[in-house]
């Protein structure tokens, strides 16, 4: 039986409802070297967060996606804490963000060696606590991928292959995301078990097509970033081109919303203050319904393909 590997434990896939694949809960995007890194009272995070996942709950949100690997913050109890307080079930990664953001004792790791530790996060438990990572999660540089991220993206590949776990990874624009998946396919990676993360920042939607036609999962998570990605009406586009096409079955939606953030006064980001998770509910499931969805296009698009993507086993 496919399971989600969460916070709370292991979860049947087929037990939950809508689920959002790509948000934070906490972040410190100073990076790994900055003094104090990922550093924060657990409590002081929860009460900042509290009244956005009270309001997802409300939404229908029974399962969310916390996307910062070690890099930029994770910090397991402070998100257990969380988790611990909430009836929406999180998934936490494993993996390492973008070159210039991995720690300076896995820079000269090789590919396996950095895989096997990903494997026991994924299997055994990280950091010692015996809570497992649900995912993979890796990043590229705007314009890369580099040597370091290519090593990374061979780890994901054996770490993914050696536990069926999901890989996402950040990816701007179409050109990074053809090469990582040659990558990936040279690894021997399956793609229908990898995520193109923020597929959004590539324009020509003949891309998105074409790493979906190889099999990969395409993921738009800018939905309410307005002042990142105004072009809101954009987003429905990519998503009912892939749908048209034949690829309902590999579409991810996402706000990449949030977040409690390390160094910033009270942990608001700045400068534009906490943004909330409801928007996919909100706004873009109404615009899509008046664009000629059905119901079940909607709980495939929220609800099974999310659980599918993340699933392990």
């Amino acid at each position: 039986m496919p399971i989600l590997q969460t916070l709370k434990g292991a979860v049947s896939t087929d037990s939950l409802g809508l689920m959002l694949p790509h948000e934070h809960l906490f972040v410190d995007l100073r990076g790994p070297f900055a003094p104090n890194y990922g550093e924060a009272e657990p409590e002081a995070v929860y009460n900042l967060v509290k009244p956005y996942l009270e309001a997802a709950e409300a939404a229908g949100v029974t399962a969310f996606v916390d996307c910062a690997p070690v890099g930029v913050g994770r910090n397991i109890a402070v998100l257990k804490y969380i988790a611990d307080r909430t009836p929406i079930h999180i998934i936490v990664p494993t993996g390492v963000y973008k070159e210039g953001f991995v720690p300076t004792d896995w820079l000269d790791l090789s590919a396996e060696a950095l895989a096997d530790l990903w494997i026991r996060e994924l299997t055994e438990g990280i950091e010692g606590t015996g809570i497992k990572a649900g995912f993979i999660k890796v990043a590229l540089i705007d314009d890369g991928p580099t040597a370091i991220e290519a090593r990374n993206l061979r780890a994901a590949a054996i770490a993914s292959q050696a536990t069926s776990a999901v890989i996402g990874s950040h990816t701007i624009g179409g050109k990074a995301a053809r090469a990582e998946l040659d990558i990936l396919e040279q690894a021997g990676q399956d793609l229908s078990r990898f995520i193109w993360i923020h597929a959004h920042t590539e324009a020509d939607t003949s891309i998105h097509l074409e790493a979906a036609r190889r099999g990969a999962w395409i993921e738009f998570d800018a939905i309410g970033a307005d002042k990142w990605f105004p072009e809101q009406d954009k987003l429905v586009d990519f998503t009912l081109n892939l749908m048209e096409s034949g690829y309902s079955d590999q579409i991810l939606l996402s706000h990449d919303a949030g977040w409690y953030e390390v160094g910033s006064p009270n942990g608001v980001p700045q400068p534009d203050g906490y943004r909330g998770y409801t928007a996919l509910v909100d706004q873009f499931i109404p615009v899509l319904r008046a664009r000629g969805l059905s119901e079940t296009d909607i709980r495939q698009l929220t609800v099974l393909n999310p659980a599918r993507a993340f699933a392990i086993g």
